[in-house]
């Protein structure tokens, strides 16, 4: 076991920020819910999956919904409902354990980001439980399906939900993960797009196998590689390159962008022209929660799985959805998506055809044929 310190917490968000390539919620969040537990005295443990008892009972905790305000005309419905002090999660996850009339050992994070993650670690501190060092994304993801859970044929069900009303709603006999998606989608349009969800609640010998070990490690080494680039005045989009066994692949300057919220997601474009060595050249990305795909002068560059990540360059921070703003010069980053996202069911859950591409995954990262 090892307990993280604040120092270990904020270098693990920022690599989850990375990560999240542009998704997964925004870090000032995550450090608000690390920052909370600390202060109550609570501390944040973390193990291996290894050293996690076979038996021990884990559980995944996120939330879900847009990463962008509401309109204000929707705003407005909401002003009538109670609100409930403290984060949703923990009544999701005290309800959870009261349906199953047993604690949780610990949680998984549902992807990596920079409030998502926190969410898991915070439900697991203020528990006094653990931190597995795993997930089942190794990066941010839209959907509930998108996971090595759904690869694995792991069901999400039951499912525990609450939203900042207090509201409390238990899902039993979800026929798939598909259906899944689409009922906490839904509910989580009726709770201000923001609804707090747990699911897998499975004992660890059943995820072993079905989840990607040592990404928060993972996302700490990233986190702590761009901490020292920008202290030392170095180029953190390389810094970031290089740890994540990825490239810099453009730079310049936002000239156009736009985003929306519809159907509980964050939909947008965003357009840069070329600097440096890209002058004359235009890169536009799309996204749905998460940067999408990239088009380098109107043909595709890079898809999902892999991780297109958006780096501004006059701070070195990464750039989350929908924080963009024309004139920002930014560096385009592709990583390496997680292996398992990379084989026939991987890409079938989460690859070009998702975004409506009709044609192979191929990485900008990959050899010349």
């Amino acid at each position: 076991m090892k307990t993280l310190t604040r120092h270990d917490l904020l270098d693990i968000l920022m690599g989850c920020a990375i990560l999240g390539t542009g998704g997964g919620g925004d870090m000032a969040e995550g450090i608000g819910l690390i920052d909370d537990a600390l202060a109550k005295g609570k501390t944040f443990d973390m193990v291996t999956l290894d050293d996690a008892p076979p038996d021990a009972l884990i559980c995944t905790p996120y939330m879900l919904g847009a990463i962008s305000a509401l309109p204000s005309e929707e705003e407005a419905a909401y002003a009538r409902l109670p609100r409930i002090d403290g984060p949703a999660i923990l009544l999701a996850y005290a309800r959870f354990q009261e349906y199953l009339g047993q604690e949780f050992y610990g949680t998984v994070c549902c992807e990596l980001g920079g409030s998502n993650t926190a969410v898991a670690f915070y439900a697991a501190a203020m528990s006094g439980h653990m931190i597995i060092d795993a997930d089942p994304a190794g990066r941010a993801v839209p959907e509930i399906t998108h996971s090595t859970y759904y690869i694995n044929d792991l069901p999400a069900a039951p499912i525990v939900l609450a939203n900042e009303f207090g509201e409390v709603m238990l899902l039993e006999n979800i026929h798939d993960d598909l259906r899944a998606e689409a009922i906490v989608r839904a509910l989580s349009v009726v709770s201000r797009n923001d609804i707090a969800a747990i699911d897998h609640a499975l004992p660890v010998r059943d995820v072993r196998d079905a989840i990607i070990p040592g990404t928060i490690t993972l996302a700490q080494t990233m986190g702590r590689a761009h901490r020292k680039a920008r202290a030392e005045g170095q180029d953190a989009a390389e810094a970031v390159a290089q740890t994540g066994g990825g490239a810099v692949m453009f730079r310049g300057m936002i000239s156009d962008c736009d985003w929306r919220t519809e159907g509980g997601f964050t939909l947008g474009s965003i357009t840069i022209l070329g600097s440096d060595e890209y002058p004359g050249k235009t890169y536009r990305i799309s996204l749905k929660n998460e940067n999408m795909v990239g088009w380098l002068d109107g043909v595709v560059h890079a898809t999902i799985p892999d991780l297109i990540c958006l780096m501004d360059m006059q701070t070195g921070m990464p750039i989350s959805n929908p924080d963009y703003a024309k004139g920002m010069q930014v560096a385009v980053v592709i990583l390496p998506a997680p292996s398992q996202f990379t084989t026939a069911r991987g890409l079938a859950a989460f690859g070009p055809a998702y975004v409506g591409l009709n044609q192979p995954f191929r990485s900008p990262l990959s050899p010349a044929d």
